[in-house]
């Protein structure tokens, strides 16, 4: 597959890089010059390596901005010894429920895979369809809503 390397290199914000490649493949080279075909080979490599860095780098970011309690995915999930519904926490971790702008509250006593389950959830909402996610107990999120509630007049919270 041949890569538009001018149009990636501005989607990078590379732009004296693009307007410099395409000066040179417009008024130096031929399709076929070697040299060209040896510039556009590495460019190429160089475009694929930064995209994976990028990808990575925002993959890690992510997932400290989530604040997670401790890295869990669904593969370590024991749902043989639960009651929990495998085919409804398998479509939950699509993460489909996101683009309706629904929401998820797990619940459950203590011991019964909540937090395993969000965060699994969230991980994968990160790690495969590149989503903001963040991760509170119900403790943290009474009380930040508590602290917003202080910071406005009371009746005037956008948290009702």
């Amino acid at each position: 597959m041949r890569r538009e390397i001018s149009t990636e290199l501005k989607e990078l914000r590379l732009h004296g890089m693009a307007q410099a490649w395409d000066e040179l493949t417009t008024h130096e080279g031929k399709p076929n010059d070697v040299g060209i075909q040896t510039s556009r080979w590495l460019i190429e490599h160089l475009l694929q390596a930064e995209h994976e860095q990028r990808a990575f780098a925002s993959v890690r970011h992510q997932m400290k901005a989530a604040k997670f309690p401790l890295h869990r995915d669904l593969a370590g999930f024991d749902f043989e010894g639960t009651r929990v519904d495998k085919k409804l926490v398998n479509q939950l971790s699509t993460l489909d429920f996101t683009d309706r702008a629904q929401n998820v509250v797990l619940t459950g006593g203590p011991g019964t895979g909540k937090t395993h389950l969000a965060t699994a959830i969230g991980v994968a909402g990160i790690t495969a369809k590149g989503k903001r996610v963040r991760f509170y107990s119900t403790v943290d999120l009474v009380n930040e809503l508590e602290k917003e509630s202080a910071r406005t007049r009371p009746g005037a919270s956008r948290w009702h």
